[in-house]
């Protein structure tokens, strides 16, 4: 399959019809979204993977879907996409990385193995001179991932988010960075 993505454990590729219902109940998971500002009704989960898939179908690129490569199942996102919103680090273009996967796969090394080749495409396929990352504040499991893959938090780069109504908890952002001279290949 083109632009597919295998690491020892995981295959990163483009979604398909049956990763709906397990994404959807993902993104009804509290605990997967405990950062972010609400969970996702079947419907609004259904849209953000239509916008992910036609990004991959555009670009060759983007938040794969990330299945077990011995088993087959369906576990989360895992990839890049651009950042569609304006803040002070923003340069046009600007390329995230993210991941988000079901509860049952936390804690097994799945998101940063995924995320290292991620940053491997970036760099080394797309030649992006940066990748950046940003979650809450308290969000301290993925602030663990993007220390392991070798991001750099400077507390200068924190932000407000812009989607985020004032006043609320997860409004305040900090944000990872890498550049690609700073890339271990």
């Amino acid at each position: 399959m083109k632009n597919t993505i295998k690491t020892e454990r995981l295959l990163l590729r483009q979604w398909r019809q049956e990763d709906l219902e397990p994404f959807a109940q993902l993104n009804a998971d509290a605990r997967v979204r405990e950062y972010f500002f609400k969970l996702l009704s079947r419907e609004e989960s259904d849209n953000s993977v239509k916008g992910i898939s036609e990004h991959i179908d555009r670009c060759g690129w983007g938040f794969w879907a990330a299945s077990l490569i011995q088993t087959g199942e369906f576990i989360g996102f895992i990839g890049l996409e651009d950042i569609h919103f304006t803040a002070h680090f923003s340069q046009t273009p600007t390329v995230q990385i993210g991941w988000r996967l079901a509860f049952k796969h936390w804690g097994k090394g799945y998101a940063t193995e995924g995320a290292l080749a991620a940053l491997h495409y970036g760099f080394e396929t797309l030649k992006l001179d940066e990748i950046v990352s940003f979650t809450t504040v308290a969000n301290k499991r993925s602030r663990n991932v993007m220390e392991k893959i070798g991001m750099h938090y400077d507390r200068q780069d924190d932000f407000d988010h812009p989607d985020i109504p004032e006043g609320h908890v997860l409004k305040r952002c900090v944000l990872y960075r890498l550049e690609a001279s700073g890339w271990q290949k």
